[in-house]
């Protein structure tokens, strides 16, 4: 169900948000994850979540995507409360997002995983007999993708025989094919050579301001250059939130990766 559009004011302003998180908890057990969260990302912006291991990064990732639903606090895409929006529905309202642990389809082609994600958005997903082969306007709109993301001339190869960066790449492109308003990126750069990463870098800098961009991301020097705000969750809660430079030069943000 689509709740009734809401209007979410920054901190003490009313500049227009993108994506806004407000109170959001969420436990397993008597573990809480996500304590109290309160995000506000601008049109455009460039956001960093960092944080250790264990801090709830992606967790906030899911509960913003609808993959768990929280326990209090809401989530506004573009204006619009999407709280108890049903995470199938989320993309159709402009939200995409990659994954930590890449899940693609190795026997297939590049093309043919890229058509699948956006039939997954379609009416014709419904249709049982569907023959993805026929459907030239997905094919078309799967090709242009990769071409956004320098695969256009590995279209027709299997996944399997890719490179991981390739994959990463991949994944980056089903996600752009969806047209997000927002997009969520989990650790993009994990896993990838310095070569790899340099590509991706220069491809996730390519992608236009209509675009708002939310990563996760633990290679520091990489994501340090993308990100414009950035915002530290410790054990589930914001402790830190602000420029590159007062986020680096904050106490608790080398509290909490170097100890003191």
């Amino acid at each position: 169900m689509t709740m009734p559009a809401a209007s979410v004011p920054a901190a003490g302003a009313s500049a227009p948000v993108a994506l806004g998180v407000r109170g959001l908890t969420k436990s397993f057990g008597g573990l809480k994850v996500t304590q109290n969260v309160n995000l506000s990302v601008a049109p455009g912006e460039r956001r960093l979540i960092i944080g250790p291991n264990g801090a709830g990064k992606t967790t906030l990732f899911n509960l913003i995507t609808g993959e768990i639903t929280p326990d209090s606090g809401a989530v506004i895409l573009n204006g619009q409360e999407i709280t108890q929006v049903p995470s199938r529905r989320r993309p159709h309202l402009g939200l995409a997002r990659t994954y930590q642990i890449i899940t693609l389809f190795a026997r297939d082609t590049i093309l043919r995983n890229v058509t699948l994600a956006l039939l997954g958005l379609s009416q014709l997903r419904w249709n049982p007999f569907i023959d993805v082969d026929r459907q030239h306007h997905l094919i078309d709109a799967a090709r242009a993708a990769l071409e956004r993301v320098g695969l256009a001339h590995l279209a027709e190869r299997p996944l399997a025989q890719t490179s991981y960066g390739e994959r990463r790449r991949v994944e980056i492109a089903m996600a752009l094919a969806q047209n997000p308003k927002v997009l969520l990126l989990d650790e993009p750069f994990a896993g990838l050579s310095v070569e790899e990463r340099r590509d991706v870098r220069a491809l996730l800098q390519a992608i236009p301001r209509d675009v708002t961009i939310v990563m996760i991301e633990h290679d520091m020097d990489v994501a340090l250059e993308f990100a414009e705000r950035i915002t530290l969750l410790h054990f589930g809660e914001v402790i830190v939130e602000g420029s590159r430079t007062e986020v680096v030069a904050d106490p608790r943000t080398r509290e909490v990766y170097l100890g003191h």
